[in-house]
């Protein structure tokens, strides 16, 4: 999880003051709240606000794509070796249920990602649901290319961005996903339970997960009499998490990711990638080495544990003041953001070669 901006903090305090008097909250809100959080949610992505759809995890963003996107017996499901769970888990049920392939690339050696999909890709690909960012390793994949490549046998691409978006650009009209899920609670500095999913428009009339009041056509007409209506608010708004009016926490999570577009994704990335590269500096000189990936996100340096390392290593290091952690038992994972000083840098190349003995 990624700490809390102070913008954030006091958007948050406002929000629970308002909800602290509901009288407060007015019948517009309960789309207007909404709606302003998706608007900024979208510009991340490049894409008009009605394609982007507010759910609360990952998990939920695939469960949509997973219940989308066509998927026959015999056909195949790409996906990446030790990728995180939520994001793969839909796509193994909905393998099961059809009787697809659910197909599990392993990690190239040499580290790219991007060589080892298209290698995977021929007519029986159905989709392909990778990670624009690996968790374990920090490897970028190069959608555009994967795409190109899933066009070509009428794939379709669903991307979990939790990992890039707000230090990697990804923009839809370049890439063309199917779908795009994404939390806020790491690089765009959000809370848990926050987060959104892209639709492309040409899955926009499907089944929703859910069927919440809000995303039915007409349901700004507050006073009416109560009518179950039939339709649906336009694009992707009807797959909207139920109680997508969440005012508490969507005021928070858009503060954040309005400041990182504020200071800018090139600009963020470029400060990541020169503390990444000081921090692995460090790390060389207690003996570790990074991890194999090829191209390499900037805002992660991943390095290989040696057999003997300290099965309490982060506990070490986080009595010395420097949060880190250990995944699938063999990465330590060390991922600053803007906030980390010289002063934390310094402090990591004391404690990890103190942590190793």
């Amino acid at each position: 999880m990624a700490p809390l901006p102070r913008v954030a903090l006091a958007a948050g305090h406002l929000a629970l003051e308002r909800q602290r008097q509901p009288w407060q909250v007015a019948a517009a809100d309960y789309h207007a709240v909404p709606n302003a959080a998706r608007a900024t949610f979208a510009r991340l992505l490049g894409a008009p606000a009605h394609d982007v759809a507010l759910v609360p995890a990952i998990s939920t963003g695939m469960a949509i794509a997973a219940a989308l996107l066509p998927v026959r017996a015999g056909q195949q499901v790409l996906v990446l070796e030790a990728e995180y769970p939520s994001a793969v888990l839909a796509w193994r049920e909905r393998c099961r249920a059809v009787g697809a392939d659910f197909t599990v690339i392993p990690r190239p050696a040499d580290g790219d990602w991007t060589a080892a999909v298209l290698a995977r890709i021929d007519a029986r690909t159905a989709v392909a649901a990778l990670p624009h960012v690996h968790w374990l390793d920090g490897g970028v994949l190069d959608l555009a290319t994967i795409r190109a490549a899933l066009d070509a046998v009428g794939g379709a691409l669903a991307v979990d961005a939790i990992q890039s978006l707000g230090v990697v650009p990804l923009d839809v009209a370049v890439v063309r996903p199917d779908v795009v899920a994404c939390g806020c609670v790491k690089w765009l500095l959000g809370p848990t339970s926050t987060g959104f999913a892209y639709v492309a428009p040409r899955w926009q009339d499907g089944t929703p997960l859910e069927h919440g009041w809000l995303a039915r056509a007409g349901s700004e007409a507050w006073g009416q009499p109560v009518r179950w209506a039939e339709g649906f608010q336009p694009g992707a708004l009807r797959f909207d998490m139920g109680q997508s009016s969440n005012f508490t926490l969507w005021p928070v999570a858009q503060a954040s990711v309005e400041l990182l577009l504020g200071w800018g994704i090139d600009a963020v990335a470029a400060r990541l990638g020169a503390l990444t590269a000081e921090l692995a500096d460090a790390a060389a000189a207690a003996g570790l080495r990074r991890t194999v990936a090829t191209p390499r996100a900037p805002h992660y340096l991943c390095l290989d544990l040696p057999p003997g390392a300290p099965p309490d290593l982060t506990a070490r290091l986080a009595a010395r003041g420097v949060q880190v952690s250990v995944r699938n038992r063999t990465v330590l994972r060390v991922t600053p953001h803007v906030h980390v000083t010289a002063r934390d840098v310094a402090r990591f190349a004391e404690a990890l070669p103190a942590a190793l003995r």
